[in-house]
């Protein structure tokens, strides 16, 4: 059943900002924990546990200021319909979690003013002419399928690029694959080298798509520690402690999603030989890799003898800021991209056909954009990691990316302590580091990719916020 009740929230009055008690049939109920939170066109929703662990469902009305409650019966006949349709989805659907950063999001569309350190994606517009190169293919009639592979176009100008940068070489025709971003290419190279059963390697923190990737490709993600005492970068002795004779890859994503590491060549030759010692397929993803800062990325697949067991992963949207354009791509010896394609044209088609276009002015002429984002990154950079190491959060200086990964071990807080009672008492968003696997405990994830006004202001509200929870 449903009744109006009275709800006072986190702010103090009734305005729907995280509900911490409820009046319900004469009795005040405090809430325990906020389980779910969820937006529909007409209403906000809070699923939640009180401290007499009773689930409820709260819903807010906009237009009419009310509040809604359905009672602990009807949220046990909901359960028991859900539990009758959880039996029809796969194990291996129910084997992964929700992913740890929508719950945030979730919360952040709820609330106004607040600063996000989570998003993780350029806050730049695309580069103007790249933006017009895709107009001029709509606007000319360039509107039907590809070929499976890509444009030729694109993969030739992506073959110049790679060999340029890096000094590796991939035939156009063979070893380059055209993909609907480079999540779908991770995904495509899984199903192409995972068989059930196979164990792949998965160093921590890591970005929240590669465990998920493996067990839905059918293995077993076998997860390795990135230390902070070793700058985040992973290290062959740590990865060979857990080979098994089931190991068949390894996936490793530098420069890193969340701790903005980059891998020196010295220890990235390490891993190399290690891959051969143990024949390891390895998967690399360097959808980063323009953005470094001050030091070399090394491409894996450049390194000596590496090219024909590496699978290249990345991709245009964090360096030509073209998140929303889902463009990206894998460069491998051409018998597994072949394995790829296959799985690609059933799955996909091809990438966008506007969004190749684009690509290609991209690659041509998008370097002096390139290069003005990297400098203005450089800068947040620069301000957001002094001043989190100056307001009592250590802070590995980030080589890469656009992410620094702040200790929050002076605090009394778990990351998810910490960043869901931030973002209710400060109004800044930042991601928990256990969102990257269970090593990133203790940590949190903070974007720059939002302008320096912000990143200041964000800054002083978190020094606020530290003096409040410092042990």
């Amino acid at each position: 059943m449903k009744h109006r009740v009275h709800v006072e929230c986190y702010s103090g009055s009734r305005y729907a900002e995280r509900p911490v008690t409820f009046e319900f049939l004469g009795q005040t109920h405090v809430v325990k924990a906020v389980v779910q939170t969820w937006r529909s066109p007409s209403a906000l929703h809070y699923r939640l546990r009180t401290e007499e662990d009773e689930s409820f469902e709260l819903t807010y009305y906009e237009g009419t200021d009310e509040w809604v409650i359905h009672s602990p019966d009807a949220i046990a006949s909901e359960a028991k319909e859900r539990r009758s349709m959880r039996e029809v989805l796969a194990k291996r659907i129910g084997a992964v979690p929700p992913s740890g950063i929508r719950k945030f999001f979730d919360i952040i569309a709820t609330m106004d003013d607040v600063i996000s350190l989570g998003v993780g994606e350029p806050d730049f517009d695309t580069p103007a002419h790249i933006t017009q190169a895709g107009i001029r293919s709509l606007e000319g009639g360039e509107t039907s399928y590809t070929s499976n592979a890509g444009i030729l176009e694109l993969r030739e100008e992506l073959s110049k690029h790679l060999s340029r940068l890096y000094g590796v070489n991939y035939d156009p025709a063979e070893e380059l694959l055209i993909s609907v971003g480079v999540s779908e290419a991770l995904f495509l190279a899984l199903l192409a080298v995972v068989d059930p059963g196979d164990e792949v390697i998965v160093p921590e923190p890591c970005f929240v798509s590669y465990r998920p990737g493996v067990i839905f490709a059918g293995g077993t993600p076998v997860t390795v520690e990135a230390k902070v005492e070793n700058q985040f970068q992973i290290t062959a002795d740590d990865i060979e402690e857990k080979i098994t004779p089931k190991t068949k890859a390894l996936l490793i994503g530098y420069p890193n999603n969340p701790t903005g590491a980059v891998m020196s060549r010295e220890r990235l030759g390490e891993i190399g030989a290690l891959a051969e010692k143990h024949d390891l397929i390895v998967l690399s993803d360097e959808i980063y890799d323009r953005l470094v800062y001050g030091v070399e990325h090394v491409c894996f697949s450049s390194l000596p003898n590496m090219r024909d067991r590496t699978i290249l992963l990345s991709g245009f949207s964090k360096t030509y800021a073209m998140t929303g354009w889902r463009l990206g791509y894998a460069a491998a010896p051409a018998e597994i991209l072949a394995g790829m394609q296959k799985a690609h044209q059933y799955i996909i088609m091809c990438a966008p056909t506007t969004a190749q276009v684009a690509g290609v002015e991209a690659l041509r002429h998008g370097e002096d954009a390139v290069e003005e984002m990297l400098r203005e990154y450089d800068q947040r950079r620069r301000v957001i990691v002094d001043g989190l190491n100056t307001i009592g959060l250590p802070c590995v200086e980030p080589k890469g990316a656009f992410y620094a990964f702040p200790s929050i071990q002076n605090t009394s807080l778990s990351s998810e302590e910490f960043s869901e009672k931030l973002l209710y008492e400060q109004k800044v968003a930042v991601v928990p580091g256990t969102a990257f696997g269970e090593s990133g405990e203790g940590f949190v994830r903070c974007a720059y990719a939002t302008s320096l006004v912000e990143i200041e202001e964000a800054l002083g509200r978190m020094e606020d916020f530290v003096k409040q929870h410092r042990k």
